[in-house]
Parts: structure tokens; sequence; C-alpha cells
């Protein structure tokens, strides 16, 4: 039988035919894009992990002992808390050098900015203290105690509130930002590390790491609305601790990083059902989520790497080495 031989040109518009079919139909996700910035506190730097090549491209050193990050509300500097120089180290994104360092106290733990970007709000581990830092000058403004070990800190979406977690009294204090007092204190699981704001403001999402939970505060009435708890099975519940939480813009999807289980876990924030559980890394401790939100990053700070999660798929498609004791990433396009 004569074969049948298909004009090149032919072959090239029935090959861009099919992929864009693909496409229509969702089968051909786009690769994830950006740049995870990562912290590494035994490196005292920062790795850049290019989220589409999956490969490292740049180490920036910074203060000792880099743990939380946030960018600035401009878009323009990172911001990174570094417990041991009890400083935060700003880095120009466009030049990946540090630009100023601002002293935050002793023990610096998390912190996080007012919509303005001249205020930054500080938990003090030692001095069991909420610090207002006013950037202009660098300097401390004021403190508020709280309770011991204060971690997570989360300035409420209209600005009147911060929130910080106390992980040895399993409270959450909410200060107004107007009086510089304590005005709401709402208990919660053991030891509670780190929060994460529904897109709507009305739901915060409180990590319990010693109670394999997370609480889920109404921001209205400031009372603890539901607890969500995980189990992995074959992981012992003091072994599923976690810490790290993101949302989805449209806050239909959270994801949670249970630690010591070496899971991240897809919540159905509406059901408040747990969907998926993705094996990942030792130690999942942070998570973020690229900006099209098809690519998850979980860091895993016992196995000095990334585990890139594929959301659609639900599935871990690459671990990636970024340093020794990587702890948070910011992912910046």
């Amino acid at each position: 039988m004569k074969k049948t031989r298909h004009a090149p040109a032919a072959c090239a518009v029935a090959f861009a035919l099919a992929a864009l079919a693909l496409l229509a139909t969702g089968a051909a996700p786009a690769a994830a894009q950006g740049v995870a910035w990562i912290s590494s506190e035994k490196d005292h730097a920062l790795t850049l992990l290019d989220l589409k090549t999956r490969a490292v491209i740049a180490t920036v050193p910074t203060c000792k002992r880099p743990r939380h990050m946030q960018l600035t509300p401009d878009g323009k500097q990172l911001a990174v808390a570094c417990g041991e120089s009890a400083q935060a180290d700003f880095i120009d994104i466009a030049t990946k050098k540090s630009v100023r360092r601002v002293a935050l106290g002793d023990d610096p733990e998390a912190f996080d900015f007012s919509a303005d970007g001249k205020t930054l709000y500080v938990s003090n581990e030692e001095d069991a203290t909420l610090s207002i830092i006013e950037l202009a000058g660098g300097k401390r403004t004021g403190a508020v105690k709280v309770g011991g070990e204060p971690e997570g800190v989360k300035v409420s979406a209209d600005g009147k509130l911060v929130y910080v977690t106390s992980e040895v009294a399993g409270t959450v204090y909410a200060v107004e930002v107007a009086s510089g007092k304590v005005a709401h204190h709402i208990k919660v699981g053991k030891r509670p590390r780190r929060f994460a704001l529904s897109p709507d403001g009305a739901q915060l999402w409180v990590s319990n790491e010693l109670d394999a939970s997370v609480s889920i505060i109404d921001t209205r009435t400031h009372t603890v609305g539901a607890t969500l708890a995980f189990e992995v099975k074959g992981a012992r519940k003091a072994d599923i601790t976690p810490v790290g939480l993101a949302f989805t813009r449209d806050g239909k999807r959270a994801f949670v990083g249970l630690g010591r289980a070496n899971h991240v876990a897809f919540v159905d924030v509406g059901a408040r059902k747990v969907t998926d559980l993705v094996l990942v890394g030792k130690r999942a401790w942070s998570v973020a989520l690229d900006r099209a939100e098809k690519m998850l990053v979980v860091v895993n700070g016992l196995s000095d790497d990334v585990t890139l999660v594929d959301v659609a798929a639900a599935k871990a498609v690459k671990s990636i080495p970024v340093g020794r004791v990587p702890y948070m990433a910011v992912i910046i396009e």
C-alpha cells in the first residue's frame, strides 16, 4: 500500500489546532511563572528559584537567620526579618541588593505592614510584645504587651486591628491601632502560629501547630466559628503540625502545610473540608501560590528543599534543593 505523505504546512496546522484544543479543555495548563524568593535560616541568604525553568538562578545575601518575608505595599522591595540580627533587611527587587536595615527589637518573629506601608507591626518573642515601627525614621514608637511567645502578625482588612498569635497562651490578641490596646482575646488551639486572611476579610484562619488544626475566626464577632482538624493516614496526631497557609484569590480554596506530617492539605473553604493531601518533603512549613494559581511552592525545612505542586492535578511534580533550613517563600513576577 502506498503511504500518504503529509505536507509540512498541513502537519503544522494540525499540530497547532490540537494544541489549541488542549488549551481550551484545560488539558495543557501553562507553565508556572515568576521567581520564588526563599529564606534560608542557616545560610543567612535568600535562594531565588525560577518557577518556569525550575532552576535556582541566584543567591542573595541578607542578615542573620532570615525567616519571615513580605513585599512592601508598593511591591518594589522585599522585607526580611532576621532573628539573630534583630533587623529587617529591605532588598530592592530590581537590583537584588539591600537598600536599608531597620532594627526590630530582640527575637523578631513575624510582621505585617500598615496599608500605606509607613508602619511595621512586629512580634518580639522574648519580650511578649507587638512592636510598632515607624519606617520613615526606623524607630520603635510603641509596644503592646500580648501573650507569651508571640508569632503570627496580620493587619485586618480595614486596617483598624492587628492580630497577634501567642504560642504559650493559645490565644489570638486583636490590638486596636488607634488606641494601642488589646480589644479582643480569642482562644484558639495549642501553639497558634500563622495567619491567613480570606480575600473578603471575613475569615481569619489560624494554624494550631500542636493541635493538628486550623481555627477559623469570624472577624465581625471575633469568635471562633469553626475548627478544621487534619488527619493523615499513617501519621500520629502529634506529627501533624500545621503552620503555613494560603488562599486562592477567590477565597474558595486554601492550602495548609502540615509540618512533620510531610504533606500539604488542599481545603474546600465553603465546605470546610480537606479535598486532597499531597506528599511533599520533610516538615512542610510554608506554602505560596504563583500568580496564575497553577503551582504551589511548599517549603520543606528538614529536607532543605521546596516541592512544586501542580494545583489542578493535586500532585507533586518536583523537589528542588534551596539551601539549609529553608523557612518561607514569596513569589515575585
